[in-house]
């Protein structure tokens, strides 16, 4: 039985087409886009402005489109792609309407707590709640479906428009839409009741345009939110924001883990930033949000401003490059999914600890997917041997990891994370110091001296019969340096652990990840990996620079080794070379192996493989010798 086209492997080229490129060569287009190694093309449609004839007298027809014989960009696009193969989708922008459809329909409009509208660059914003969302959107599509074979809709900037796009808040929504459907009095800034009524309301518009999609043409596919059909990321910079330099790898694997059967499509932005459209990206950054989604198993696309003529990025070689390697190697995307066994769990809020962990696990080169902690209770973690819970505080569903934990796995825990779960040896929570002033001077004695704390410390009563380590000493005077000493040991534990069912409950009530993200001291990493159940981590010669990520793809398996040398302060360089290497497959059996980049076979001796010189990257792929 054939699948739908979006469970194949593909990619993706979004050109995001101001309205004076309405009279665009689609030839050449398409020329470009194929040589560049793409066979999906993301074209504006509809919404803000209309590249196609529009019956509809709430859309704006693009003007421009005169310049055009046929007077329909989108007909001509659909047709030419058609007779390459290359599928298109559409771009739709409902978030904003003209002056004069904002004064003969006020009812559609975004509302500030002021009473005001928003309106950005003559365009007026307007509200999900309103009916130009929940009714006239869908005239749009079907007007769509009606005209064109459409491989697929991508809705932009699906939002209730509290931030502009000069990142000015302009507060909650006060619509009479948003009053109505809205249990209470609306806030004036967002909160959590807010957020919640916010998620539902496109929730269920999300559902609604998906079913009539579906129901119209089953063929295309929904690119939207985590419930649709294919989930979007948008790998991209700011000014003014702190990198993350793994912001694309980690929402990958969150959505990744959660449902491993649906694509996900990183639309990786190759100019700086929204005010900065026409500046390219710097070469060696925009490569890594490709090879962080390709890596964990996500459809690569790249993005635009107007024509390849027009933006002729810099980036934009090594973009095809990646594309063009995604496109040669099909087999290896097919289906491909983690190997990992450790499970890094994400908790809302405070994000420090989090990254901290994160680093950790990567330089010490343990395997690991990322999930939002609200998602445990619906996804499977019989797969992982370990779940690492940072700094989470009071989880809502507290049994799933007991579940877990009571079926064989471990729960290593960190800072706060001890409430309300019963594998972790806590007896009882005794103080806590989570200060900045609270924490200054205190340390632990640890196997390489005395590491400091950073963050908080919870002070616990260990369970009877718990493992303890990592004593606490006393807070001492840390100036002047005459009456500095005074250090003791509280015999307040740093880790504690013990068995729980057939598993294993860990914790360190202290913020060890937010010790390494602040610090960078080694010691905090390697106390929280080597408290790692053994073999997860795997044995290798590379450096800590390199990122290990394990998958399989069928009855391959798939190692992407990306080279981690060039990640700096707030920016990308270009790595250094990683010499010859090794590494110890993680799968047992006798494998043949082929550098995919370097295109040749690599020696594999007793389950241990030896590796190429790495530049920006390798993709090891193994296939079972006797298959």
């Amino acid at each position: 039985m054939s699948r739908v086209w979006w469970r194949e492997p593909f990619r993706m080229f979004q050109t995001n087409l101001r309205e004076v490129d309405a009279g665009l060569d689609v030839e050449r287009v398409l020329d470009q886009l194929e040589e560049f190694g793409a066979n999906a093309w993301l074209i504006s449609v509809g919404g803000i402005l209309s590249n196609y004839p529009t019956g509809l007298d709430f859309q704006t027809r693009n003007p421009h489109l005169a310049e055009r014989p046929s007077g329909d960009l989108i007909g001509d696009a659909v047709a030419a792609a058609r007779s390459r193969g290359v599928r298109v989708l559409a771009r739709m922008d409902f978030s904003k309407i003209d002056h004069r459809r904002a004064e003969r329909h006020p009812e559609w409009c975004f509302v500030s707590p002021a009473g005001e509208r928003q309106v950005y660059n003559g365009l007026t914003s307007v509200c999900p709640s309103g009916d130009y969302y929940q009714v006239k959107l869908f005239e749009v599509i079907g007007e769509v479906l009606d005209r064109y074979e459409i491989d697929g809709f991508f809705l932009n900037w699906m939002s209730f428009n509290e931030v502009d796009y000069s990142r000015r808040y302009w507060g909650v929504c006060h619509c009479l839409a948003c009053a109505r459907r809205y249990d209470g009095e609306l806030p004036e800034r967002a909160d959590a009741r807010w957020r919640a009524f916010t998620r539902a309301t496109l929730d269920d518009l999300h559902a609604r345009i998906r079913a009539e999609i579906a129901g119209r043409r089953p063929e295309a596919a929904l690119i939207l939110g985590e419930h649709a059909d294919i989930v979007f990321h948008e790998a991209n910079n700011a000014v003014g924001r702190p990198l993350w330099h793994h912001r694309t790898s980690e929402h990958v694997s969150a959505a990744k883990s959660y449902r491993p059967e649906v694509p996900v499509l990183v639309n990786s932005v190759g100019f700086v930033d929204m005010p900065y459209r026409m500046a390219g990206e710097e070469p060696h950054h925009f490569a890594q949000y490709l090879l962080q989604a390709i890596s964990r198993g996500a459809i690569p696309s790249t993005y635009i401003m107007g024509t390849p003529d027009d933006s002729s990025y810099e980036c934009l070689e090594i973009a095809g490059e990646l594309t063009r390697f995604h496109r040669d190697h099909a087999e290896v995307y097919r289906d491909l999914v983690s190997e990992a066994r450790t499970l890094l769990v994400r908790p809302e809020g405070e994000r420090a600890e989090f990254q901290g962990l994160y680093l950790a696990l990567l330089e010490r080169h343990v395997p690991f997917d990322v999930l939002p902690e609200e998602k445990l209770a619906a996804s499977d973690l019989s797969r992982y041997e370990l779940v690492v819970l940072p700094d989470a505080g009071e989880l809502s569903r507290p049994g799933v990891l007991d579940a877990y934990a009571e079926a064989g796995g471990t729960v290593l825990a960190t800072g706060s994370s001890d409430a309300g779960l019963a594998c972790l040896p806590v007896a009882r929570r005794l103080a806590a110091y989570t200060t900045e002033e609270s924490v200054r001077s205190l340390h632990l004695r640890g196997d390489r001296g005395m590491v400091p704390v950073i963050g908080a410390f919870h002070v616990v009563e260990p369970a009877p019969g718990a493992e303890t380590g990592l004593p606490a000493l006393s807070r001492a005077r840390y100036g002047p340096p005459e009456k500095c000493h005074g250090h003791l040991e509280t015999g307040h534990p740093g880790w504690l652990s013990a068995p729980y069912g057939r598993g294993r409950g860990v914790l360190m009530p202290w913020t060890v990840g937010r010790g390494y993200r602040e610090t960078g001291l080694s010691a905090h990493r390697d106390l929280f990996a080597d408290r790692l159940p053994a073999g997860l981590a795997v044995g290798t010669g590379l450096p800590e620079q390199a990122e290990i990520v394990p998958a399989r793809a069928g009855d391959l398996r798939v190692i992407h080794l990306l080279n981690r040398s060039g990640d700096a302060d707030q920016r990308f360089r270009r790595p250094l070379p990683i010499a010859e290497s090794w590494l110890d497959l993680p799968w047992p059996g006798e494998w043949e192996a082929h550098a995919l980049r370097a295109d040749r076979p690599l020696e594999v001796d007793g389950g241990r493989v030896r590796l190429p010189e790495i530049g920006l990257f390798e993709v090891v792929k193994l296939s079972n010798k006797y298959s």
